[in-house]
């Protein structure tokens, strides 16, 4: 393990002009002091230091069905009104149907537009009509399911405008752009991501997108060795070879949560030269956000062992309920900005808040924690 930086954070937020997340964030005094709202490097031409909330509400999970729709619904119309503005979701969760419910919430205007950051994904191909005609050629899709052509990138794009309403996305990641890797060379996988960036950096000279990442499961949290290895110094070079220091690849986006540490425990990316340093460390170097997918591992550390429990109140902040303690945990790593909870219910949100009350452990708590 290695140090990481401090969180970059505020405590009493001010409203400037250029950015209205600020105003946001200015509404939840109590959330502010408790170290909530983090500080966003937008690159240009995006306002610079605009504040996000410290967990995101996550749309990943549920049927596809109208019940779970409603549930999605009351839970962002709650986040919203709680003082959660991270919303997070991939064209592909339960089929469209997540960044539909979004884009009918975000319709209500319960709040203005910029005062949120809305977040999707594109790169699995997921058609329940059918595939376009001509829109994937042959060759450009890995694992018979994935497609980062820029072509299908940029339609993909324009369905999640649509679907949530919207004429600009804050962030856009590539979805799990390692499953690629196992069908190409390391040369042909950086050529396509390449390509990849250079049609994001005309979408954002568009203005559709404000920024893009790579939004990952297992591609940051493996070995330098491992197949599906993302090599994070080698993408901020790609990026910066199509658009220079002003790039806007910004964000990572992998899970990370008591039961998988690897962002902070695993030495596997280099900045520069060796020796190697965490993920979580070369992010921060390479002036990238990290966003914390499964905080909660899908639900599965709601409910601790009470030896794990009473092990990491040693370390972190009390907690009324194991969910809570986990989110802490993620809360208090240096070099997270946020981290993400899927919320489909009212009480999910009411719940997740009163772990965003409580102020974050010291960074250094979560290495010892970790063992470091």
């Amino acid at each position: 393990m290695d140090e990481l930086p401090a969180l970059a954070t505020v405590s009493n937020p001010e409203t400037p002009a250029h950015d209205t997340t600020a105003a946001y964030a200015a509404r939840f005094p109590e959330l502010a002091r408790c170290q909530h709202f983090r500080k966003l490097r937008w690159p240009a031409p995006a306002p610079a230091g605009a504040l996000v909330s410290s967990l995101g509400i996550g749309t990943y999970l549920g049927d596809e069905d109208d019940a779970t729709d409603t549930g999605y619904a009351d839970a962002l119309r709650a986040a919203i009104a709680g003082g959660i503005n991270l919303i997070d979701t991939a064209i592909t969760y339960r089929r469209q149907r997540s960044e539909r419910v979004i884009g009918r919430v975000l319709a209500e205007k319960l709040v203005p537009r910029d005062e949120l950051v809305v977040c999707t994904k594109a790169g699995y191909i997921d058609f329940p009509a059918g595939l376009p005609a001509g829109l994937i050629q042959p060759g450009q899709v890995a694992a018979r399911s994935h497609c980062m052509a820029p072509v299908y990138l940029a339609h993909q794009i324009q369905c999640s405008l649509e679907n949530l309403g919207l004429q600009t996305i804050d962030v856009f990641y590539l979805h799990n752009p390692e499953t690629q890797q196992a069908e190409l060379s390391r040369e042909e996988f950086y050529r396509r991501l390449r390509a990849a960036f250079e049609l994001l950096e005309k979408q954002v000279a568009q203005g559709r997108i404000r920024a893009y990442g790579a939004a990952t499961w297992s591609g940051f949290r493996v070995p330098p060795d491992a197949v599906e290895f993302l090599d994070l110094q080698r993408m901020v070079a790609t990026a910066r070879e199509v658009a220079g220091d002003s790039h806007h690849f910004r964000f990572i986006q992998l899970p990370y949560n008591l039961a998988m540490p690897e962002a902070f425990t695993l030495l596997n990316q280099t900045v520069d030269k060796p020796p190697f340093v965490s993920t979580l460390n070369a992010a921060f170097r390479l002036g990238l956000h990290t966003i914390a997918s499964a905080s909660l591992m899908n639900g599965r550390l709601h409910q601790l062992p009470a030896e794990a429990r009473e092990h990491l109140q040693a370390f972190l902040p009390a907690a009324a309920s194991d969910a809570e303690l986990a989110l802490q945990f993620v809360r208090s790593t240096a070099s997270v900005t946020a981290g993400l909870v899927g919320m489909s219910r009212v009480a999910h949100v009411a719940a997740n808040l009163r772990a965003a009350s409580v102020s974050p452990a010291p960074p250094a708590q979560v290495g010892k924690l970790l063992g470091g």
